[in-house]
C-alpha cells in the first residue's frame, strides 16, 4: 500500500497533472486508488468536480493541513495506491507529504528557478530520512520542451541534489493541457500518445524505487531479538 508524494514548492512544474496521471496510470489494472489533495488551492478536487456525475477511476480526498500526516497514513491503508498532491509552498503541510509517503517524486522543470526551489524541498526530505530511513525520494523532469540548452543541461543542474534522477522525462505537451481543461486523465483523452506512454514509463520508474525500498527493508541486518 505505498504512497508517493508529488512535491516542489515551487509552482507550476506540473505537480498536479502528474499527480493526477499517475494516479490514474495506477488505477488502469483495477487497482484501488486514492489521490490526496493536499493543496489549499484545491486543484486536484476542482478537476475532479468538472467530471460532473463521471467519476474519476480514482478516489480524490481533500486534506490540505499542517497535521495531515497521521490521517493520510490511516487512509492510505485502505488502499492499494496512494498519491499526495503537495502545495506549492515549503511549510507543515509539505513536511507532512514527505512524511506520509513512501516514495517523495520532485518535478522540476527546465529552469534554474525551478531547480533552486527543489533544493528546499530535497532538505526536507533529508530531513525526514533521519526519522523515516526507508523514504525515497526521486527527481523527475517535467514540461520539458525539446531541443532547448536548458532541457539539454537540466540533468547536469540537479545532480547536486544527491537524489536518484527517473530517466523517463516529461515533455511539455498539449494533450495533457487539454485532458486537465476537460476533467480527464491523459488515458481517457489520447490513451496511445507520446504523454501517455511517459506516464506509463514514469509510474513503472516510481514502483520500482519502491520495491527497491523494500528489498533494502529485507536486506537490513537483524537484531537480536528477531
Amino acid at each position: 500500500m505505498p504512497t508517493f508524494g508529488i512535491i516542489n514548492r515551487k509552482g507550476g512544474v506540473g505537480k498536479t497533472t502528474l499527480a493526477l496521471n499517475i494516479a490514474a496510470a495506477l488505477a488502469r489494472d483495477g487497482s484501488k486508488v486514492l489521490l490526496i489533495d493536499a493543496d489549499e488551492q484545491g486543484t486536484s478536487s476542482d478537476w475532479g468536480n468538472t467530471r460532473g456525475d463521471d467519476p474519476a477511476p480514482f478516489r480524490i480526498v481533500g486534506m490540505a493541513r499542517p497535521n495531515m500526516a497521521r490521517d493520510a497514513m490511516s487512509l492510505a491503508a485502505d488502499y492499494d495506491y496512494t498519491v499526495i498532491d503537495a502545495p506549492p509552498h515549503e511549510g507543515p503541510i509539505n513536511r507532512g507529504v514527505i512524511i506520509a509517503s513512501d516514495v517523495v517524486v520532485i518535478p522540476i522543470e527546465p529552469s534554474g528557478f525551478s531547480t533552486w526551489a527543489a533544493d528546499k524541498t530535497v532538505e526536507q526530505v533529508r530531513e525526514a530520512m533521519v526519522i523515516k530511513p526507508s523514504l525515497k525520494c526521486g527527481i523527475v523532469v517535467s514540461r520539458k520542451i525539446s531541443n532547448t540548452v536548458l532541457g539539454r543541461d537540466i540533468r547536469e543542474m540537479a545532480s547536486p541534489f544527491g537524489m536518484a534522477m527517473f530517466e523517463t522525462e516529461i515533455m511539455q505537451r498539449i494533450q495533457l493541457a487539454e485532458a486537465g481543461t476537460l476533467g480527464r486523465t491523459i488515458f481517457e483523452h489520447a490513451p496511445n500518445s507520446a504523454a501517455a506512454h511517459e506516464i506509463e514509463a514514469l509510474t513503472a520508474e516510481i514502483e520500482r524505487l519502491h520495491v527497491q525500498e523494500l528489498q533494502d527493508s529485507s536486506e537490513a541486518p537483524k537484531t537480536a531479538n528477531e
